[in-house]
């Protein structure tokens, strides 16, 4: 049977019980009605009628015509409605008397029948009304039995339908559910068994179908993916790059040949084990894993490239490390799930040798080109000294070209000079408190008289009672000239360039506004780059190494460097220092 049909019966045999007790009911009401209405169609007005005769017989000597009157209605109506056995009698006798009565009005023994025949009719409608009333007792009292035991009967079977049909419907619901989340955790054994006849026999006969397909794919693949996991295992054994792969749990999955060697470990004490629980013992197994040790998403690319410094092939050797998180959405899933992550070093170490041979030729070549641009210098002063000799015009000009390219030429040795002291990390740092204050007056002068030539108004914003910072001043005030110097390049003729410090949330905050055509957010994150200019600029002047230094400047003294900027309003570069 169909669970539609056993559901359309269930609800039309609650109706036909509702129909049943509802029948019932109405029938005893009906009866009850009908003796009521009896007792007082037939027995009440009998005495109503009866009761007026003998009014009316009280009233004869007085005013005989009306009682006469009185007594010849009721006994007429009286005559239409005798309804108990031996009433029409009695009622024949009482006609009798009364005809006689009307004749001889003087006869007092037939007004006495008169009487006692009303009085006798009254009688048996009293004895009538209390022997319907008992039946209509009787009545309601086998109305009530007969709806208390119907009713009591068809609440049980409701009951017992109420509470055991809806987990008729839902218990097969619960257990598809059950066996659905089972199937959806890869058991594949699962199966559902239904003895119904009806359409969750034939749903749970279909889940066993697809359960068996599901398994016998699963096992049928099971042969191609040992296969694919010995030859992805096979690949990364043959890289030249140390591997580590961790599950979502930190949990070591695979290493390769060149990791172990790295991390002079074995492979049975490293496959399925804790990481960090190896890595108490293996410093470097430590270091690798640190940024997986704290609780956030490795996504962050300048984080996981750090070099590291490792003692291999006989010497100090340098990798790179990259954390790769491993993710997938389910199936029927939205959100992805993290599987895992994957280690991964390269060596470097050869690259790290060119580059310092790099920093060495140009540290090298930079500060021997020092010599001839002074010399150079020199000669061009001489030049100008009008005790050597007068020039023309056009002499002037070309000497003025040689001045300023050698002033361009000693500008761009000393970033080089600069970088390479970066690159190789020997920054010397002189530390001392100085007053912010300080710091911007001299930038501020500076740059002041290149301002005036190119129409710059230079705007200084210090706060009061700012607090002493312990900084480079130096190297510090080298990073606000470099940060004033680029806005009044970029800025045109009369408009303002702001200088700006305060105190913002444990930092004081030193700042350059100007309000020239501003940078794509495109190229924002390239600015610190080394030798990185903006395309189109309105000048090329620059190598692109001072947004880099000044960079390294900041950040070596344990400050944080920045820039803003929107198309059309202008830049803002600053940098911060914890107060």
């Amino acid at each position: 049977m169909r669970i539609k049909t056993k559901v359309t019966l269930g609800v039309a045999f609650l109706f036909g019980i509702t129909l049943i007790i509802g029948g019932v009911g109405l029938f005893y009401l009906n009866r009850l009605s009908d003796d009521a209405r009896n007792i007082l169609t037939d027995n009440y007005e009998t005495l109503e009628y009866t009761k007026r005769i003998l009014d009316a017989c009280e009233i004869l000597p007085i005013d005989s015509v009306a009682a006469i009157t009185i007594i010849e209605e009721n006994l007429l109506k009286q005559e239409d409605n005798i309804t108990e056995p031996g009433e029409g009698e009695l009622t024949g006798v009482l006609r009798g008397a009364f005809e006689e009565f009307k004749r001889n009005s003087r006869n007092a023994e037939q007004l006495s029948v008169i009487r006692k025949q009303a009085l006798a009719i009254q009688e048996m409608n009293m004895k009538a009304i209390v022997r319907k009333n008992e039946i209509t007792q009787q009545t309601a009292g086998q109305a009530s039995t007969y709806l208390l035991v119907v009713g009591t009967i068809f609440l049980l079977i409701a009951f017992t339908f109420t509470v055991n049909f809806p987990g008729y419907i839902a218990n097969p619901i619960i257990k598809l559910t059950s066996s659905i989340k089972a199937i959806a955790n890869k058991d594949y054994e699962e199966r559902l068994m239904f003895n119904r006849n009806d359409e969750f026999e034939e749903l749970g006969s279909a889940f066993n179908s697809m359960a068996e397909k599901l398994d016998e794919y699963e096992h049928s693949n099971l042969a191609n993916l040992l296969f694919e996991k010995k030859r992805i295992e096979t690949i990364i054994n043959r890289m030249h790059d140390p591997i580590i792969g961790l599950d979502e749990n930190r949990r070591i999955l695979f290493v390769n040949t060149e990791a172990l060697e790295l991390l002079n470990l074995k492979e049975e004490n490293l496959i399925g084990e804790y990481a960090p629980d190896v890595a108490i013992h293996n410093d470097l197994l430590r270091k690798l894993i640190k940024q997986l040790t704290v609780e956030k998403n490795v996504k962050n690319h300048n984080e996981n490239d750090s070099l590291i410094k490792i003692y291999a092939d006989n010497k100090e050797s340098y990798f790179s490390r990259e954390i790769i998180p491993i993710s997938f959405t389910p199936t029927g899933e939205k959100e992805a799930q993290s599987i895992g992550n994957v280690i991964l070093l390269r060596n470097i170490t050869s690259f790290k040798e060119h580059d310092l041979a790099k920093t060495n030729f140009i540290a090298t070549i930079s500060h021997e080109l020092k010599t001839p641009i002074a010399s150079l210098q020199m000669g061009v002063k001489l030049l100008q000294d009008d005790r050597i000799g007068t020039l023309n015009n056009e002499q002037q000009r070309i000497i003025q070209t040689v001045n300023d390219e050698t002033d361009r030429l000693l500008k761009i040795t000393g970033e080089l000079l600069d970088l390479a002291q970066v690159e190789t990390g020997n920054i010397k740092l002189n530390l001392q408190p100085v007053d912010p204050g300080e710091i911007v007056e001299n930038a501020f002068e500076a740059v002041k008289f290149q301002a005036e030539q190119q129409h710059i108004r230079l705007e200084k914003n210090v706060e009061d009672q700012l607090p002493v910072i312990r900084v480079d001043k130096d190297k510090t005030t080298w990073v606000l000239i470099n940060f004033l110097t680029n806005a009044i390049r970029h800025s045109p003729e009369n408009a303002n360039v702001v200088i700006r410090t305060s105190k913002e949330d444990g930092h004081l905050l030193f700042s350059v506004r100007d309000f020239g055509m501003g940078i794509d957010p495109k190229y924002k994150e390239k600015l610190f780059d080394r030798f990185y200019q903006v395309p189109g600029g309105v000048t090329r002047k620059g190598t692109g190494l001072g947004l880099s230094i000044s960079k390294e400047f900041i950040e070596a003294q344990g400050g944080n460097i920045s820039v803003e900027s929107e198309l059309g309003k202008g830049s803002t570069f600053s940098f911060s220092f914890r107060i």
